[in-house]
């Protein structure tokens, strides 16, 4: 068997999209892919993306919200920023590295009733499901 994509999902807080992206690739490709997320301003994990993810039946509660530098060293196949400010703050890897970004609407900036905030949740949740699982499946061929 192949060895595992090592991958690591960039954002500046590390609360969501980064968080989503972790739990769903885990979870999708747990095979033949590794992932991990960081933040270049952590700030804790969101209590919506929990909530979101295990609708999917994903539990990402144990998740922690790391700072970019407990992965210093370490060797990643890709990092693959989500969010423009970590897109631009993130900082040189070495060891071969692709750098992607891969843009989502960051959810917490969402305004209006808890049902239309969730449903941005949601949305944001499926389009990096959509859109990971389209980039892996590609890698794969």
């Amino acid at each position: 068997m192949a060895e595992k994509l090592k991958v690591l999902f960039l954002c500046t807080g590390n609360s969501c999209r980064s968080q989503m992206a972790d739990g769903l690739v885990n979870h999708d490709f747990a095979d033949r892919v590794e992932a991990f997320s960081a933040g270049t301003d952590p700030h804790g994990l969101n209590p919506k993306a929990v909530q979101v993810m295990a609708e999917l039946g994903i539990d990402i509660s144990a998740n922690s919200s790391d700072h970019l530098s407990q992965y210093e060293g370490q060797t990643f196949d890709y990092v693959i920023t989500l969010c423009g400010d970590a897109n631009e703050n993130c900082p040189l890897f070495f060891g071969g590295v692709k750098r992607i970004h891969i843009g989502f609407d960051d959810p917490p900036k969402t305004t209006g009733s808890d049902v239309e905030v969730l449903n941005v949740y949601r949305r944001v949740r499926d389009e990096i499901r959509q859109q990971l699982g389209d980039f892996f499946a590609i890698l794969n061929n």
